[in-house]
Parts: structure tokens; sequence; C-alpha cells
């Protein structure tokens, strides 16, 4: 049902009710396209591009063509860039998940004093996702409404019905993600617990029974005590789905030639979820070290076989305290994985553990642990890299709360640092992600804000390369400059007006078309533009847990942050291998470059406010303009 002006949705909202993401005009995107490219390639490289770019354009050329047909397909589907934007956003990426592409949430540090506490935190999570799952099987979760830029609309909510229903299928040439179906019997839903690199079935539905927090936390002391007795050499098979998308998809192929190996994959694919009890990592357990044990494990020596990577949620209980979540990224996006363990990490608080021991009417039957039979081919296959250069820094000197009190947008301030930190590093500005939330629409996911801008580029030399030689209040000029820049560009973007998904899909449709690749995405210039030297995204938390991912290239970053009142968590990320990147190096030039920044506009204040008690007329006014 459609929600009405000035009325508050009492369910889940209807995605039909919301409008479809609007196609761009033509002219517009590529008028923009060349403005972000200009400062980020060679003179030569843009005289090119422009060339290319005004022969795309001309009327009854490659470019109307294709915007015809995105304009007739945008009327024929509920959301035009989706189908086309999955799959080269995920589907077709050959890269690995975990570091690559799998993001994390690190909750709490907990303190167990023994591994007996351990499941009983385990036993009230999963009584928290059963509650969560109920909700949303229930179409009752409560609509999302926008939050900052163009605050109060009603958000789509569709993301969060694949939370539990969806499973990402390795292919050879590109995966599927797959979305359960419910049957009309269904069969008992589950849990897969994962402990010591094994999988056992935990049924959470026993005789239409959902089984109470005591009932779970005896189902998994059963788990742990099996998995005490088991081999330490029986296989790792969850260390696979760690492998790139192809060989993973390969050794698959091989495992499902075995039945018992079909069935344990079945039981695997059609979960609610995982949940990883994890033993003691061995390390001093700092926030980096936390991050690294969730993105990855700790390798196969620690806990890398510990994990199914392709199930959309996994909840890991590590008994030495460190746990969180992992999530496989093609269902959902950061902010729908916040919201749910937001939800889950205060149902733990605020239900207190319901583990009063009572006798169960039936003695429940012991989980069941899922066998393979492995060939010595799949022996082979069995490994994992360890290559993440993982820095997790808490900036302390000030957060969103100084930001504000300047007038200025705190993402677009820490997105302006950000680019600061990597000229400091690197003496030239590359292509930068910034994820922009278009769930405004129907079936919308992402697109991109291009926060390398000319003007952030001008502040951050004026602050470089200019440091003494150009004056504060110039200083302070391009300083709002860029941070406008920033703020326009995440308007367009939330309102469907930026340039990547558009882009994309012109592309698309040509391959669509069959027709050969137009000159303009065969440009160095557009690959350029899609090389993502600096990955961010604003990933803000109401409780005390942070996110972190990968690089998303080889010589990149990955910077996530989370901005809260007096302070601001960052998670940098890089790989060992690049001789281009250092995750500390950058933290560094990051702090210098926060600290400066506050620094220009107190002493901007303090030259504002000397002004105006000479002059009042002389106060600068508040969208930056000199003072």
């Amino acid at each position: 049902m459609p929600v009405l002006d000035g009325e508050q949705p009492k369910g889940h909202s209807d995605s039909q009710a919301l409008p479809k993401l609007p196609v761009p005009m033509l002219e517009q995107t590529l008028d923009m396209y060349l403005k972000c490219m200009e400062h980020l390639v060679t003179p030569e490289e843009f005289r090119k591009t422009r060339a290319i770019v005004e022969k795309f354009r001309a009327p009854g050329g490659q470019g109307e063509l294709l915007q015809k047909k995105l304009l007739e397909r945008r009327d024929k589907t509920d959301n035009w860039v989706y189908d086309y934007w999955l799959e080269d956003m995920y589907l077709n990426n050959r890269l690995a998940l975990p570091v690559n592409s799998s993001p994390v949430m690190v909750f709490p540090e907990q303190t167990f004093r023994d591994r007996s506490e351990s499941l009983r935190f385990a036993a009230h999570l999963i009584s928290g996702v059963l509650e969560y799952k109920a909700m949303l099987d229930g179409r009752a979760l409560p609509v999302d409404y926008a939050r900052g830029q163009l605050a109060g609309t009603p958000l789509c909510m569709e993301q969060y019905y694949r939370l539990f229903t969806s499973y990402r299928l390795a292919g050879l040439k590109k995966d599927i993600l797959v979305a359960q179906k419910s049957s009309v019997m269904p069969e008992p839903e589950h849990i897969i617990v994962a402990c010591k690199n094994q999988f056992f079935v935990l049924d959470v539905v026993i005789n239409f029974r959902r089984l109470n927090e005591s009932d779970l936390l005896t189902q998994l002391e059963k788990i742990a005590k099996m998995a005490d007795n088991l081999d330490e050499n029986l296989p790792s098979i969850g260390l696979l789905t760690s492998d790139g998308r192809t060989e993973w998809a390969e050794a698959r192929a091989l495992l499902i030639k075995d039945s018992t190996n079909r069935d344990s994959l079945d039981m695997i694919e059609r979960c609610i979820c995982l949940v990883c009890l994890d033993n003691a990592s061995g390390v001093e357990l700092t926030d980096t070290n936390r991050a690294l044990q969730m993105l990855h494990g700790g390798g196969p020596e620690n806990n890398g076989g510990n994990r199914w990577y392709d199930k959309p949620m996994q909840f890991v209980v590590g008994v030495d305290g460190v746990c969180g979540v992992v999530c496989e990224h093609s269902p959902f996006e950061g902010i729908v994985l916040v919201q749910c363990t937001e939800y889950l990490l205060k149902y733990m608080r605020g239900s207190p553990s319901k583990l009063v021991r009572a006798a169960s009417v039936t003695e429940l039957p012991a989980p069941r642990r899922l066998h393979w039979k492995c060939s010595p081919e799949i022996q082979a296959l069995l490994g994992l890299v360890k290559n993440l250069d993982m820095d997790v820094f808490k900036f302390k000197a000030y957060g969103k709360n100084f930001i504000k009190s300047q007038r200025m947008s705190p993402d677009a301030f820490i997105q302006v640092a950000l680019q600061l930190a990597f000229y400091r590093c690197n003496g030239r500005q590359v292509s930068t992600y910034e994820s922009a939330s278009i769930r405004r629409f129907r079936e919308g996911r992402v697109d991109n804000i291009r926060s390398a801008t000319a003007e952030a580029l001008a502040f951050v030399k004026s602050m470089t390369d200019g440091k003494t030689s150009v004056p504060d209040s110039e200083k302070m000029k391009k300083l709002w400059e860029a941070i406008n820049a920033q703020t326009n560009f995440t308007i367009l973007a939330i309102t469907g007006k930026a340039i990547d998904n558009h882009l994309l899909g012109l592309r698309e449709i040509a391959q669509d078309l069959k027709m050969e690749k137009p000159e303009i995405f065969t440009d160095k210039t557009y690959q350029i533009s899609n090389q993502f030297i600096l990955s961010t995204s604003q990933v803000p938390t109401t409780v005390d847990m942070f996110c972190c991912y990968g690089p998303v290239v080889p010589n990149g970053y990955g910077a996530c942050y989370n901005p809260q009142a007096n302070h601001i968590i960052f998670c940098v990320s890089s790989f060992r291998e690049s001789t281009e990147t250092c995750s500390a190096v950058f933290v560094k030039a990051l702090e210098e470059g926060l600290l400066e920044m506050r620094d220009l506009c107190c002493k901007w204040n303090m030259a504002a406010k000397s002004a105006e008690q000479k002059d009042p007329a002389a106060r600068p006014v508040k969208n930056g303009s000199k003072p």
C-alpha cells in the first residue's frame, strides 16, 4: 500500500510505491564525466577523451541511440540498472570474497571466562536472529527513512528480505545470486554451526516448535563436544569458499560428483545463516587484530577454514571474545547490515539471557555433522593467502560535533580529509569511490560519489604544495569550495543523477544490442575512471562496533569510517604485496590532515570573530565566502 504524505507506515514499505530510478540526461552525464576526469589524466589523454565524448554525443550518434534504448528499458523494468550493476559489481568479479569483497562488522570485545560463556553468548545471539527473522517473515520491519542529505524520504526495504534467504553460488564465469523459495511443506529451518573447521546442522524448529534459548545452548554444547572428539586431520572444506570464484566453482563441480557432498552442500546453501564458533586467535586483541580475524579468520592455521563465505550472514563468536559478522555483499548494502546487527546487540542487552535450565518435553535430537568425501584433487586445492595490511584507528581529537559546529557536512569534511591524506602520501589524486545509497528508488542499491573533485585537489595542494605560500583565508575558501562540491555531488548521487550507473547502463545496453563496444568505453580515461585506488564508505553506528573491508584493487586502499559525536573510527586496509601502499603511513597522513583542517577552521573562526568585532558587516556567510 502506498504511504500517503504525513502518514506513518505500519509495516514494510511497498517498493512498488516508490518512484523508479531516473535515467539522467545524456548531456549532463557526459559533461560531468569530463569534469570528473580532466584533472586525473594527462592533458593529452584528456584531449583525446574529449574528442571521443563529443563524437559519442553527436546528434544521431551512438550515445543518442543507447540513451533511447536505456529509457525503453526503464519503462519495462522496476530498476533499469539493478541487474547490470549486480553483475558488474559482484557476480562477474572473479576475486576471492574474503578481503576483496566481503565486509565485516566487528562487535564490541566480549569477556568470556570459558567456552561455556561463549556458547551462552552464541545461544543468546541465535535467539535474537530468530526474533529478527520472524519480524522479516511477517513483513513487520519498520520503514527506514533517509538521514543526512535530503532526510525524511522513505527508503526501499527489499534488501532486508535477502539477509537470510540468499546464497551466492560460484560459477565458472559468473556467479548466481540465488533467492530461496518457500515451498508448501518447508523443511525444518536450520542454522549451520562451524566449529573446528567442521559444519553441523542445528535445527531451530523441532516438532513445529522454535527452540528456546536454553535448548539452543544445549545443542551448541553438544556440537562443541562432538567437535572436540573429531579427528583433527579432517579436511577444512570451508577454505575452498575463500578461493577465487572460478577456482571455487571448479572445486565445487568436483565435490558434487559425490552424493554425500551434494547433501552437505544443500544443507549449507539452504540454511538461515552460519554461526562460527572460533578458537582463540592467539594474538593481542587490538581493534586491528579483531578486524583481521573477522575478515579472514587468521588463515588456515587459525580460523580461516571455520567459514562459508557464500552465505550472506556469518556470525562469529570467538572463545577469546572476538565477535562480529562476516557478510557476503551481493544481496544488500552496509546500512542493512548495520541495522540488523544493531537490533541484535540491543536485543541482547535489553532482553536478559533466558537460560533457565529445564527438562525438555522431549529429548532434543543430536545435531548432525556434515560429512565430505574428499578426492585427492580437492585436497590439493585447499589453501589461503594472507596479504592484508589493516589499520583500525580511532581519531580522538574531535568527531562529527565539531564538524557540524563549523556548519559543514561531516561526511564531506572526512572525504576531503581522505583526499588530503592520499595526496600527501602519493603527490597525486586518483579516482575515488564513495558509495551513495539510492534506496529512495524502487530496488535501489548504490551509485558513486566521485570525491576526487577538482575543488578537493585545489584545497589539498594549498595545504601541501602551497603550505607556506597560500594564506589561511585562501585555504579556507578552497576548503569550503571542496566541501560544497562534495555535498553537491552527494545530492546528485542520492537523487539518481550521478554518472557511474548511467555510463554502466549505456555500456551494457550496447552489449545487449551486440554493438561493437563504443570508443568511450575502450578509452584509457574510462579505464582510469574505474580503477578505484581509493574505495571509501561511511558506515555510522549507534552501537559500539565498526565495519571494515579490503581494497578493491591491488595497489589501492579501503577506507571505511564511522563518525561519532567526539571521535571518528577509521578502518584503513591495503595489501602488503603492493609497494605503493602502506596503511600505517596513510593513517598517519590522515591524522595530520584532520588536525590541520581543525586548526585552519579554528583560525578562521578567530579571524572572523575579530573582524566582526571591528565591523559587524564583515562576518563571512556560512557557505564559505572569504573571511
